[in-house]
């Protein structure tokens, strides 16, 4: 019987095998879509313990924990972090095949050198060597990106951010791996979110551009993708309910923005077209400046409003979405190749159901932008620059 995780694991012909040994297993890592905080990088963190690191803003586990029946306490209420660990460890036994199974126990060996399973049984062993070994020097933020063979991490940074903790990473000639930030402006498109409004006015303030219209915008985006290109900025990140395309002129446009600035709400129609012109100008932008435009979709996203008004987003209240219709994202697409400004892309869904229209819009421009737009699954895939 072959062993679960040796060092075959998921490779299952010979193919694959000669494919990762000879060639794979040893490339350098370009992580280009990656939530490590900058300011841990810079200020070289070190961990106290394994539920910092495995536990501390993980939503992938807290849903899995949730799912197990775990109260919330030990998951981001105000138990102990040996606790906290307790109930990971006793979930793990129900997530054969998933993939936070096979991630976990791969860091367990690799980074800690344990060879067993974690269960409730044995999470105080575990507890304790993870601990230890995350004393040693070679287990701080740095040590551990330079272990994993990463050579370039792009974090997930907003049109707003200051990009400070980048410029001293910049500035640091002890560090060679470079830490450059990744375009996520999903804050600025959300016109439909409460908190458009204050967001909008914190946009103009950083760019010098008073934002009264979508033409002003356009041009504090356009500010603040120069600052972020100055500071080693090529690859952006959009995470969309769907690919949309519902085309609107500016007058319309201006009068969705008002409705925004106001704080007043705007109807779906509204929403769509707003978020439609936006994303049609940033991806002529990116094409411009030879910039990657990664689009993710099919999330249906903070779907408790109790835990969303007590934890906040990202806490591991989304679902898989699906509706995505694929005939706009067709137009979408249709519509940049006619003013040839398809930027190089990467698609991809939270949805395996998508998968195959996906592919098939994909082909449909090839004749004219061969290998310029790419599908990924869930999770992301090889970018060049």
């Amino acid at each position: 019987m072959k062993a679960f995780m040796d060092k075959e694991f998921l490779l299952s012909t010979d193919t694959a095998k000669t494919l990762y040994h000879n060639f794979a297993e040893n490339m350098p890592i370009l992580d280009y879509h990656c939530h490590i905080n900058p300011q841990e990088i810079y200020e070289d963190r070190k961990f106290d313990n394994i539920t910092q690191v495995w536990l501390g803003g993980d939503h992938y586990k807290w849903r899995q924990m949730r799912s197990n029946g775990v109260d919330e306490k030990y998951v981001t209420g105000d138990s102990s972090d040996r606790e906290k660990f307790q109930a990971w460890a006793e979930t793990m036994p129900k997530l054969i095949g998933n993939p936070l199974y096979h991630w976990s126990h791969l860091e367990l060996r690799k980074y800690f050198g344990f060879q067993g399973y974690l269960n409730g049984d044995n999470a105080e062993e575990v507890w304790n060597l993870c601990n230890a070994k995350l004393q040693e020097d070679s287990m701080t933020v740095r040590n551990l990106i330079k272990q994993s063979n990463v050579t370039l991490i792009c974090t997930t940074d907003d049109p707003v951010d200051s990009l400070e903790w980048h410029k001293k990473i910049a500035g640091d000639e002890t560090f060679d791996v470079q830490v450059l930030p990744a375009w996520r402006p999903d804050k600025a498109m959300n016109v439909e979110k409460p908190t458009f409004a204050a967001y909008m006015d914190t946009l103009s303030q950083v760019s010098n551009v008073k934002i009264t219209s979508f033409a002003s915008l356009k041009e504090a985006l356009k500010n603040r993708m120069e600052f972020f290109a100055s500071m080693g900025c090529c690859v952006s990140d959009h995470a969309l309910e769907y690919v949309m395309y519902v085309p609107a002129g500016e007058d319309e446009l201006d009068a969705i923005l008002a409705k925004g600035l106001k704080g007043q709400a705007v109807s779906k129609e509204e929403e769509l077209k707003f978020k439609t012109a936006f994303m049609l100008f940033v991806a002529g932008e990116y094409n411009r400046m030879d910039w990657i435009m990664q689009i993710h979709y099919g999330c249906k996203r903070d779907n408790n409003a109790y835990m969303f008004e007590k934890l906040g987003a990202d806490t591991g209240f989304d679902c898989i979405n699906n509706y995505a219709p694929s005939a706009q994202m067709a137009d979408f697409l249709n519509a940049l190749s006619a003013t040839n400004q398809i930027p190089k892309t990467v698609l991809y869904s939270l949805n395996p159901n998508d998968n195959a229209s996906i592919g098939t819009i994909i082909g449909c421009f090839q004749d004219k932008f061969p290998g310029k737009i790419q599908q990924a699954p869930p999770g992301g895939s090889t970018i060049t620059k």
